[in-house]
């Protein structure tokens, strides 16, 4: 038995396989192949344990093993949900050599994400921890029928139950002889999970052959070796925590994963000194709180030598600081779930480094930016990028709507991100197309949200846009409509977290509105929803600002002459300056027309709405 999913054209699975990305080997032989030529070397270290080849290699057969007689094996399916520990990649090669495709739910996810994930793929399978809170008590049993999923098995860390001991069945092979092999090559190894930007995550699945050459290619590029001591500080089932290089690139590479909880700075310097680390990958948003700890703890990051920063854009300003702050040389990561990757290389120049995310990893990736009418763009020119390629999947999992909406008559997939080809031959990313907001990484789907603030009694509308923000990149504000005056945002977000949503997907500011503007076709505007938000930014903040600038104004009346308050010319000339670099064209002369806080406000709105 098979999972079923969307094969690529068999002219392009030949073409692959001739040109040698496709070996037509499970993903498993990454690891056979270093624990015969390397047994000894060190694989990964968790704290104070340390694992070899041999040891992950003996290791995840033993539960692969006791998973094959207890009769799993091909087509079956597993939903597991481990922290940052050395058991999630004994179990994902356990799965793998057994033939079981899992879905590596992120530790973050709750009791909605997880049920969601149930019900798409049945899993005969359950493997968690009895630390997540879903699973401290026996209830998610009752949850998980709800959506008709009733695994066959399951195993949990720090369970009391012999039988359903993970690590009991990690450190003790079956005791009678059974056949254990891996899926076909060609066929599902595993699931990753899309950013989503229509509700929960949609599911991808990733085969032996494309997700092989994924990790090999990007090893290449990234220039992984031996040496490598790579610092696992995000979300270890993230795409590019596990193969973007990640940890399949770095075994790949013979290399050594070294296990963090998470990216904070302080815990990860502390890592990084005592294991003597030399790579490691973060999104941008742990990169800022990494340059501001730096500079006091410089000493413990000479063995750091190179950063990869992928999972959203990296502002210019951060990136240039990173090899004076930090000691290392950067290297910007563009890519998705779904396929596609592209690097900076090593020996790019600095300005590329910088300002770009690099270009594809293979020759056979095909790519095209294009408009609103499908025709390719100028060089140089945003369009929505679309992209095919010996790794980039053909189709989520059992979802026929979306495929139709996601790839076009030529089989590209469009993947909602807007870009620009520089001349030197990179990709630049410039937004989204799609409707999610990318928070410091974590992609929250707006429908999804909005879905579930509208289940509250008291509303009747819910749009979700991003808000910039300056240490994770973009933020949630949820616009409301409620049929009760007296509903208050932190009954919305109790109303949220009682539903067992991840908590980065809560609305990191909640406005309560009238009317929700609409289309003309009765969808929510969010363009108009955005204005008020940049509206209500750009109040606050001239507000702020003249207060810094004037005297006894801790009663400033919108309504008064801001001359009354001691405000001169040359502070008038500033503030035009400044809202001219907020991208507000507003001239000296019309504020001294006017100098009121209530006109200034009106004259920055008009020019907003108008830009």
């Amino acid at each position: 038995m098979t999972i079923e999913f969307n094969h690529w054209p068999l002219e392009s699975a030949q073409r692959y396989r001739d040109k040698g990305y496709w070996l037509d080997k499970p993903l498993t032989h990454l690891l056979q192949e270093r624990s015969q030529s390397q047994p000894d070397a060190p694989a990964i270290i968790c704290g104070d344990r340390h694992f070899s080849y041999a040891e992950l290699d003996q290791l995840s057969s033993n539960l692969a093993s006791r998973l094959a007689a207890s009769g799993l094996g091909n087509g079956d399916t597993a939903l597991v949900q481990l922290p940052n520990i050395a058991e999630f990649y004994i179990v994902l090669f356990a799965l793998l050599k057994s033939g079981i495709a899992p879905l590596n739910a992120l530790y973050s996810h709750r009791k909605l994400e997880l049920k969601s994930y149930a019900k798409q793929i049945a899993p005969t399978l359950l493997i968690a921890s009895r630390e997540h809170e879903v699973f401290r008590d026996d209830s998610y049993i009752a949850d998980f029928k709800e959506v008709g999923s009733s695994p066959d098995i399951i195993l949990l860390l720090g369970e009391q139950r012999h039988e359903n001991n993970l690590a009991d069945w990690i450190n003790t092979p079956s005791e009678s002889n059974v056949n254990v092999s891996p899926s076909g090559p060609g066929e599902v190894a595993l699931f990753q999970l899309s950013g989503g930007s229509t509700g929960t995550p949609k599911l991808i699945p990733r085969t032996h052959n494309d997700y092989y050459y994924n990790a090999r290619a990007s090893a290449q590029v990234c220039e992984l070796t031996p040496r490598t001591r790579f610092l696992c500080a995000l979300p270890a089932a993230h795409n590019f925590l596990l193969s973007s290089p990640g940890a399949l690139g770095v075994l790949h590479a013979g290399g050594c994963i070294i296990m963090a909880p998470s990216p904070e700075p302080l815990t990860c310097f502390s890592i990084i000194q005592r294991q003597e680390v030399n790579t490691v990958a973060l999104v941008p948003s742990a990169v800022a709180l990494w340059l501001q700890a730096a500079p006091e703890h410089k000493e413990q990051l000479q063995s750091l030598e190179f950063l990869q920063v992928g999972g959203a854009c990296f502002a210019d300003s951060l990136a240039r600081q990173v090899p004076g702050v930090l000691g290392c040389k950067l290297q910007q990561v563009f890519g998705m779930a779904e396929g596609l990757i592209n690097y900076t290389r090593l020996n790019d120049s600095d300005e590329q480094i910088f300002t770009t995310q690099g270009r594809p990893i293979s020759p056979d990736d095909e790519i095209k930016i294009v408009d609103e009418q499908g025709l390719p763009v100028p060089d140089g020119e945003p369009g929505m990028l679309a992209t095919r390629g010996p790794y980039t999947f053909c189709g989520y999992y059992q979802s026929p709507e979306q495929n139709a909406q996601a790839f076009d008559n030529e089989g590209y997939y469009y993947s909602g991100d807007l870009v620009q080809l520089m001349p030197s031959g990179d990709l630049r990313v410039v937004g989204r197309v799609k409707d999610q907001i990318n928070r410091g990484g974590e992609k929250v789907a707006s429908e999804e949200i909005e879905n579930l603030i509208v289940l509250h009694p008291d509303v009747t509308h819910a749009g979700l846009v991003a808000m910039p923000d300056d240490r994770l990149g973009e933020k949630s504000c949820a616009f409301v409509v409620s049929r009760n005056p007296s509903l208050k945002p932190p009954a919305l977000r109790r109303h949220l977290m009682e539903l067992g949503i991840a908590e980065y997907k809560l609305p990191d500011r909640i406005r309560l509105i009238e009317t929700m503007p609409l289309t003309p076709v009765g969808k929510i505007d969010k363009k108009h929803l955005r204005q008020l938000l940049a509206a209500e930014t750009t109040r606050a903040w001239l507000q702020t600002r003249v207060r810094q600038l004037v005297e006894d104004c801790e009663d400033l009346d919108p309504e008064e002459n801001l001359i009354f308050y001691g405000l001169d010319s040359l502070q008038v000339m500033r503030l035009a300056a400044e809202l001219k670099e907020r991208g507000i064209a507003v001239s000296f002369e019309e504020l001294a027309d006017s100098p009121t806080l209530s006109s200034w406000w009106s004259l920055v709105d008009a020019r907003q709405i108008a830009a």
